[in-house]
C-alpha cells in the first residue's frame, strides 16, 4: 500500500474528531443565540440554558464515540476503495447511531442535562461537517492524481474481456496507471525488468499453477497481487466470500433480495399497496360499475371457461389467484388457443399475443391501454403474493415452456410494473423481456424501483394501440 493512501486514509480520523468538536461549538452558540428560534424553542431565562462547560465531557467522549462507530463501520480502512455515495450514507448512518448511543446512555442513567436541541444539532453538524471534510480529503486526493502523485501502476497478466473491463473500470477512477498487458509468467518477468516501477498484477484466467508461480513472484518482487475466479465468467454481480475454517468460500447469490433486499421490498410494498387501494378505492369502484354496465359477465376476471380458478405462477414456481378486472367478453378465454391461434403474432415465443383480438370489450380495451385493469392486482401485493415492481406474471401453460435459464424470472415474486414492461410493454421480444428482467433481479435496489414506478407513470401518458 502506498504511503500517500495511508497518509490520507489517517487524515480522516484528526479530521472527523475537529469536526465533531467543532459541531457542538456551532450547536451550543446557535442554541444560545434564540433570535432565530421559533418561540416553542425559547427560554423565558438564559439563566437557565447550561454553560459550555457542561457541554465540554459529552463533546469529549462524543467525540471519540464517533470515532469507534466510524471505524466499527470502516470507515477509517486503508484498504478500502469506496465510492462517495456509499462514504456519505456510512456517515449519515454512524451520525444516527452516535445520536442513538448518546440517547440511550442518558436515558439509562435518567439524567439529561443538556439541551435536546443542542444535541440535534450538533448530530445534523457531525454528518455536514464531516461529509465536507470527506470532499475536501478527495479533492486533495484527486489534486495529486492529477499530478500523477500516488496513482498505483498495475499490469495485467491476460488479454480476455474481462482485462478489458477491468481496465476500464479502474481508469474511471483515475487512481491507476495501467502499465500493459502480458500473456503469461515468462512475459511478466521480462516486463518487470524493463518497469521496474510496477506496483500491482492482476491476473485473469486463473490457474492454480500459473497463480502459484505469479504469487511467488509478486511475493518476491513485494508486489501486490490480485486475480479474478474462473467463475467471474459466469456470473459478476452478487457474489459473497465467506470465511469456512482456512477456506474461503465463494457465494453465488441470484439477487440483493435473498437478504435484508427482500424485507425492506416487502415493507415499502405493503405501504405502498395499503395507500393505493385507500386512494384509489372509489376510483375501483366506478370502475367496476361501467364494466358491469357494459358488458354481461363478472367485473374480475377470476375464472377460466371451466370454472377452475385463474391463476399466475409467482415466486419459486408457486400459484395464486391472480385478480385483473374482466376486460373480454365472457367465456372466451379458451378462444386463443382455439380459432384464434392463428392470430398469435408470438407464435416463436412461449407467451401469446393475439392481434386484434375481437374478444376484448369496448371498456376493456381501454383498460388495457392504460393498464387501469391491473389495478386489482393491488390486493396481490397487499397479501405477498406479488410486488410492485418485478417481472411480469405468466400462465401456467406459458411457463411449462420455458426454457431452464428462463425460469430464473421465477426467482421472485412477479410486479404489477417492471423494467420490461416499460420498456416496450406487450410488443417486446421475450428473450428481451427475459434478459431485462435477469438485470431487475441480479442488480435489484428499492431506487430502482422507485424510478420504475416513475417512469410507468410516463410509459402510462403516451399514447399505445395493442
Amino acid at each position: 500500500m502506498k504511503r500517500f493512501e495511508i497518509a490520507l486514509g489517517l487524515l480522516r480520523i484528526p479530521f472527523d474528531l475537529i469536526f465533531v468538536l467543532g459541531a457542538f461549538l456551532a450547536a451550543y452558540y446557535l442554541r444560545a443565540e434564540e433570535a432565530w428560534l421559533p418561540d416553542f424553542f425559547k427560554r423565558p431565562d438564559l439563566l437557565s440554558f447550561p454553560s459550555f462547560d457542561a457541554y465540554v465531557s459529552l463533546a469529549l467522549w462524543g467525540g471519540g464515540l464517533f470515532l469507534i462507530i466510524v471505524a466499527f463501520l470502516g470507515g477509517y480502512s486503508l484498504k478500502t476503495r469506496t465510492t462517495t455515495g456509499r462514504e456519505i450514507s456510512k456517515i449519515l448512518f454512524a451520525s444516527l447511531l452516535w445520536l442513538m448511543a448518546v440517547i440511550t446512555y442518558y436515558f439509562v442513567i435518567r439524567a439529561f442535562p443538556f439541551s435536546r436541541l443542542v444535541l440535534f444539532l450538533t448530530t445534523a453538524f457531525i454528518a455536514i461537517f464531516t461529509i465536507v471534510g470527506r470532499g475536501v480529503i478527495r479533492l486533495i486526493q484527486e489534486l495529486f492524481l492529477a499530478h500523477g502523485i500516488g496513482k498505483r501502476r498495475i499490469v495485467f497478466v491476460g488479454s480476455d474481456s474481462i482485462v478489458d473491463y477491468l481496465e476500464k473500470m479502474l481508469l474511471a477512477t483515475g487512481a491507476v496507471t495501467i502499465m500493459g498487458r502480458v500473456k503469461g509468467l515468462g512475459e511478466l518477468e521480462e516486463f518487470l525488468k524493463k518497469h521496474p516501477t510496477v506496483e500491482e498484477v492482476i491476473q485473469t484466467r486463473a490457474e492454480r499453477t500459473e497463480t502459484e508461480s505469479l504469487l511467488a513472484l509478486c511475493r518476491e518482487r513485494h508486489l501486490e497481487f490480485h486475480f479474478v475466479p474462473d467463475v467471474l465468467e459466469v456470473q459478476q454481480s452478487n457474489i459473497e466470500i465467506s470465511p469456512v475454517g482456512r477456506i474461503p468460500l465463494i457465494s453465488l447469490r441470484k439477487t440483493p433480495l435473498d437478504g435484508w433486499g427482500k424485507v425492506v421490498k416487502r415493507i415499502f410494498d405493503i405501504f405502498a399497496s395499503l395507500l393505493g387501494l385507500v386512494i384509489l378505492s372509489p376510483f375501483l369502484l366506478v370502475v367496476a360499475l361501467i364494466i358491469k354496465v357494459d358488458s354481461a359477465g363478472t367485473v374480475l376476471f377470476r375464472y377460466l371457461d371451466d370454472g377452475t380458478p385463474a391463476t399466475r405462477v409467482g415466486e419459486r414456481g408457486r400459484r395464486f389467484s391472480f385478480l385483473k378486472f374482466r376486460t373480454m367478453k365472457a367465456g372466451t378465454h379458451s378462444m386463443r388457443y382455439g380459432e384464434l391461434a392463428s392470430n398469435d403474432v408470438r407464435k416463436d415465443s412461449p407467451l401469446v399475443k393475439i392481434k386484434n383480438d375481437p374478444r376484448i370489450t369496448r371498456v376493456g380495451r381501454f383498460l388495457r391501454r392504460t393498464s387501469i385493469d391491473e389495478l386489482p392486482q393491488l390486493w396481490n401485493v397487499l397479501v405477498g403474493e406479488m410486488s410492485l415492481v418485478g417481472p411480469r406474471p405468466h400462465l401456467p401453460e406459458e411457463v411449462e415452456k420455458y426454457q431452464r435459464k428462463q425460469k430464473f424470472v421465477l426467482s421472485i415474486k412477479p410486479g404489477i410494473t417492471g423494467l420490461a414492461q416499460i420498456s416496450g410493454r406487450s410488443d417486446l421480444p421475450f428473450d428481451e423481456e427475459v434478459r431485462l428482467d435477469t438485470f431487475y433481479i441480479e442488480n435489484w435496489s428499492l431506487w430502482l424501483d422507485i424510478k420504475i414506478l416513475v417512469k410507468t407513470v410516463f410509459v402510462l401518458l403516451r399514447p399505445y394501440k395493442e
